[in-house]
């Protein structure tokens, strides 16, 4: 049920256009030659953590859907902040439900570039709002902040983060 609520939400809205994050190939157009959003996270070493995580709450086949997805992206680093031991209790099967709550949190529903990006609240796909902030070239979302914007795929965005963002109701 998760899931196919997960799908329905995450086919919801479209925006925008935007710039190329260096270290990525950019898709000059969202063809269906381009990668997903969870291939290009496959492909690159900063995101090891988060792809499985994906893998442990069994968002990567919704997450290579048709999309489109706007996914605030945590880096490596930003999972190592976590405090000590809570990825790793995270990723075991009884802690699945939290797991795709956060990660969910990490997801918007369409594809918003960083020139769509407005201050204000954005609703989730987990379903609780994030709050989005712009100061001249950065973005902020809830205290994390946007390090490489605009990295594209054939079904949405993905816009990297340096902090892991929780939805109100989980505490770790």
């Amino acid at each position: 049920m998760i899931r196919s609520s997960i799908a329905v939400a995450l086919a919801a809205v479209m925006l925008g256009s935007g710039a190329a994050y260096a270290g990525y190939n950019k898709a000059t157009s969202a063809s269906a030659e381009a990668p997903t959003i969870v291939e290009m996270a496959m492909q690159k070493d900063s995101f090891e953590t988060l792809v499985a995580a994906l893998k442990a709450a069994d968002l990567v086949e919704t997450l290579s859907g048709e999309g489109p997805f706007t996914v605030f992206a945590p880096t490596d680093e930003a999972f190592a902040a976590l405090p000590e031991g809570t990825l790793e209790k995270l990723l075991q099967p009884e802690n699945k439900d939290t797991l795709v709550k956060i990660l969910t949190y990490h997801v918007v529903p369409g594809k918003v570039l960083s020139s769509a990006i407005t201050p204000g609240e954005a609703t989730t796909v987990q379903g609780s709002p994030i709050e989005l902030a712009v100061e001249g070239e950065t973005v902020k979302v809830n205290q994390a902040q946007v390090i490489a914007a605009d990295v594209e795929g054939s079904n949405g965005v993905i816009h990297v983060i340096d902090q892991v963002i929780l939805p109100p109701d989980v505490t770790l």
